[in-house]
C-alpha cells in the first residue's frame, strides 16, 4: 500500500513550475503570476491572511498548510545577535526537520549584502572553517535557500522599509557547487525579474574549487560571479588546509578556472585566508602570481577568522600588506575584504550552526 505523499514547499518551485502544479489540481495556471508575486515580492508567511480571486483562494484553503499537499519555507528564529560594529546582524535559523543553519546580513555604504547556507555543514573539510569542523549533515533545498534570502529581506524592512538586499553571497555554510541543482534552482528564483529581483551580477558563488563544478557553470552559461577559495599556491601548501584538493588537484583546479574565463570572459574572484607561518610567505605570493598569470582575476585577502578547532592565528599586518604588494605588482586587483561581525563569529569560516556564547575576543584588521 502507498502511503500519501509528502508535502513539497511552494518555495522550491520556479515560476513555470507553479503553473505546472496549479494546472495539475486543475488550476488556470494564469492564477500561478499572483501566488509568486505574493511569494516572492511580497515575502508572503501566511497565504491565509492574503487576498485573492475565488478560484486560487479556494486551492490554497486545500492544498496549502500543515498536513497539506504544500507548504511555505519560513524557518524558525532561534537566535538574532547584532554585532557591535551596528552593521551585522546574525541568525540562527531552525528548519522544518528542527537541523539549524545561518545567515548573515551585513550593511555597507549603500547597500546590504546577506550571505546564506547552502548545506547543513560542510563536507570539504577545510581546516580553518568552522563549519568545514563540523562535517556534512545535508543539502539545503532550493525553497530553505530562498527563505534565508526572504528571512533578511523582512528584517531589513523591519529597520527601514526603504531599504532592500541589494547583493547576494554564497559563502554561508556549505558548499554551493556541492548542491549544484539546488543552489540553481534557489538561485533561479531569487533573481527572478517578477520577485525578488536580485541582478545576477549581485549575485556570488563561492566553491572550494569544485572542478565539475566550475566546468558546468561555465557549460551552462550561468551568469553569476564566482569567487575560488585558493589558499594555497603549492600541492602541498594547499592540501594541509583544504583536504578538497586531494580529490581536484591544484593544477587541475586552475586549469578548470582558465577554461571558464575563456568560456564566459568573466573575471573570478580568488579567496585567499592569510595564516601567520603557513600561506603569507613572499615567496608563497609570487608563487599565485605565477599560478594566475594570464588570468582575468582579483584576489581577495582575508586575514583568518579564529574557530575553536584551529589553532592558527591571522597573519602580521605587515605580513599580509607585502603579500598584498608582491600581487599588484604583478599586475592583479588585490584588496583586503571588509571584516563584519567577527565578535558574534559571523565573519568568513564562522558559521557553524549551533547556539553558543558567539562574543569572540576582537583581533586586530589589516589593511
Amino acid at each position: 500500500m502507498t502511503g500519501n505523499p509528502q508535502p513539497s514547499s511552494l518555495h522550491d518551485l520556479d515560476l513555470p513550475a507553479l503553473r505546472e502544479a496549479l494546472a495539475g489540481d486543475g488550476v488556470n495556471p494564469h492564477h500561478a503570476a499572483t501566488l509568486w508575486r505574493v511569494l516572492h515580492r511580497e515575502g508572503a508567511t501566511n497565504l491565509a491572511a492574503c487576498d485573492f480571486l475565488p478560484p486560487l483562494r479556494r486551492w490554497i484553503d486545500r492544498s496549502v498548510g500543515e498536513g497539506k499537499a504544500w507548504f511555505l519555507d519560513a524557518p524558525e528564529l532561534v537566535e538574532e545577535i547584532p554585532s557591535s560594529d551596528g552593521l551585522t546582524r546574525k541568525f540562527l535559523l531552525r528548519l522544518r526537520d528542527g537541523q539549524t543553519i545561518e545567515t548573515v546580513l551585513m550593511g555597507y555604504e549603500g547597500r546590504h549584502t546577506v550571505c546564506v547556507s547552502t548545506q547543513a555543514g560542510c563536507a570539504m573539510g577545510c581546516v580553518f572553517c568552522a563549519t568545514g569542523q563540523m562535517g556534512f549533515v545535508r543539502h539545503l533545498r532550493p525553497g530553505e535557500i530562498v527563505a534565508q534570502v526572504h528571512h533578511a529581506r523582512r528584517v531589513l524592512r523591519g529597520i527601514d522599509p526603504a531599504k532592500r538586499v541589494r547583493n547576494l553571497v554564497l559563502m554561508g555554510m556549505g558548499e554551493p557547487l556541492h548542491n549544484y541543482d539546488s543552489v540553481m534552482r534557489a538561485l533561479g528564483i531569487v533573481s527572478d525579474t517578477r520577485g525578488i529581483a536580485l541582478g545576477p551580477a549581485r549575485i556570488a558563488i563561492s566553491t572550494v574549487g569544485v572542478v565539475p563544478g566550475i566546468r558546468r557553470l561555465a557549460e551552462e552559461g550561468r551568469p553569476y560571479r564566482l569567487a575560488v577559495s585558493l589558499h594555497g599556491s603549492s600541492e602541498e601548501e594547499r592540501a594541509a588546509l583544504v583536504p578538497a584538493s586531494k580529490r581536484w588537484p591544484l593544477a587541475e583546479l586552475i586549469g578548470a578556472c582558465r577554461d571558464y574565463g575563456r568560456a564566459t570572459g568573466k573575471r573570478i574572484f580568488f579567496e585567499w585566508t592569510l595564516i601567520e607561518g603557513e600561506n603569507d610567505s613572499p615567496a608563497t605570493a609570487t608563487r599565485l602570481a605565477a599560478l594566475l598569470a594570464g588570468m582575468d582575476a582579483h584576489v581577495n585577502l582575508i586575514p583568518l577568522n579564529p574557530t575553536g578547532g584551529y589553532g592558527g592565528i591571522e597573519s602580521r599586518p605587515e605580513s599580509a600588506r607585502r603579500f598584498q604588494a608582491i600581487l599588484r605588482e604583478a599586475g592583479f586587483p588585490c584588496t583586503f575584504r571588509q571584516r563584519r561581525g567577527i565578535d558574534v563569529a559571523a565573519g568568513c569560516g564562522m558559521l557553524r550552526a549551533a547556539k553558543r556564547d558567539r562574543r569572540v575576543e576582537k583581533t586586530g584588521v589589516a589593511g
